[in-house]
């Protein structure tokens, strides 16, 4: 290769971005910092109830009950990705109309898999104290993750189809069967979402403004790549 061509190509990587990739950077961030604040929002009894209470694991069926806020405002959230995905950054009608749209059923799938998950909880702790404890926390383990996966799974799709099916056992099926099939995108998906979590109790200010959004884009990508099969128009 020449001089001149060499020359050519390092222009070339040092030429400065153009201002429509600017604009999708900054449309990103505010997208990302909106979305952060929303669910903030959304969220904030829960919130608040995190920062009085001094022991929550204590009081560990109250914000289970309580959690049952996050499934419409992960609903809005999830709406607010689409939109930026299709190049709309209206941020503030597209989160309350997808809470709004996605709310009743969101709530009643998040509150079918925390009673899922808080039955499997208890019985781990009751059977570790049994000799077949620990054969059987495997079993606990694996089926309270794919109730975490399937319940995210099917708040996913409701965000993307709102009113493409009455009833919920028909969303349910393909994201039970997705996420297995795909077990292993499902499993990032829950240590990403694990990794939010932790961020957020250890540094509520931190995780919530600056870093829940980036975590949730990551694991509501993950998912709607497992489910593509079931997306509308797919």
């Amino acid at each position: 290769m020449s001089a001149h061509g060499n020359g050519a190509g390092l222009r070339s990587l040092l030429r400065p971005a153009g201002q429509t990739t600017y604009e999708k950077i900054f449309d990103t961030v505010y997208v990302g910092l909106m979305t952060n604040v929303l669910l903030a929002v959304a969220c904030s009894p829960l919130l608040a109830a995190l920062a009085i209470v001094r022991d929550p694991f204590a009081s560990w069926p109250f914000f289970v009950v309580l959690s049952s806020l996050c499934a419409p405002a992960l609903g809005g959230a999830f709406r607010c990705f689409a939109a930026l995905d299709e190049g709309s950054t209206v941020v503030f009608r597209t989160f309350w109309h997808g809470y709004r749209r996605t709310a009743a059923r969101a709530t009643a799938v998040w509150a079918a898999g925390a009673a899922a998950v808080s039955m499997l909880a208890v019985d781990a702790v009751v059977v570790s104290r049994t000799a077949w404890g620990p054969a059987l926390t495997p079993f606990f383990a694996t089926a309270a993750a794919l109730v975490v996966a399937v319940t995210f799974a099917v708040i996913v799709l409701l965000a993307e189809s709102p009113g493409a099916a009455s009833r919920l056992r028909a969303l349910v099926r393909p994201c039970l069967y997705l996420v297995a099939r795909r077990w292993y995108l499902a499993a990032a998906t829950l240590v990403v979402l694990g990794l939010a979590v932790a961020v957020i109790l250890v540094k509520p200010v931190i995780g919530l403004l600056l870093l829940c959004s980036p975590l949730l884009y990551v694991a509501w990508a993950t998912t709607r790549f497992i489910l593509a099969p079931a997306l509308p128009g797919d």
